[in-house]
């Protein structure tokens, strides 16, 4: 049986001490419920705080990098897959997840958001940014969900992963 996988992304170097947070103890229920968490891979902001989250509650990770190298992979990836696609690996990232929770906010994250809603995902936003929040909903109200912590995050995804 195939396993499911959520994907966790956010903004790398710009992510607020929030998003860290956030992105880890996603990154651990994630693991806890039993789940495979994906990431950027990168060992910076949400990606290195979801993958370490996880890998605390010894979950399994996948990374998809953006480069050909292991240079600023996160330790707490188990499975690197590399893509020297650059930014064009976020479609891969959204598109081989079951369900996208946006953690933070920033033009990578929206990015991915948007090839999400275009893949027709269902996209969790965890973000404190009100603007990105309306954009979104409005730009596709039946996929996307702002919730305001982590465990609505995790009881939206059981939500959409039981119909």
């Amino acid at each position: 049986m195939r396993k499911i996988v959520i994907g966790v992304m956010g903004p790398g170097e710009k992510a607020t001490s929030i998003d860290v947070q956030n992105a880890y103890e996603l990154g651990k229920v994630i693991a806890q419920e039993g789940w495979v968490l994906l990431t950027g891979g990168r060992n910076v902001g949400v990606m290195e705080a979801a993958n370490q989250g996880a890998k605390s509650a010894n979950g399994l990770t996948i990374g998809i990098l953006p480069s050909e190298d292991s240079k600023g992979i996160s330790e707490a990836v188990d499975i690197a897959i590399f893509t020297d696609m650059g930014n064009a690996r976020n479609n891969i990232n959204v598109l081989s997840s079951d369900v996208v929770i946006a953690c933070g906010m920033g033009a990578g994250t929206a990015s991915e958001i948007a090839l999400a809603l275009k893949g027709n995902k269902k996209v969790i936003l965890l973000t404190d940014e009100e603007q990105s929040k309306v954009f979104f909903k409005k730009l596709s109200p039946e996929n996307v969900y702002v919730v305001n912590g982590v465990g609505k995050a995790i009881a939206t995804t059981k939500a959409i992963l039981s119909r």
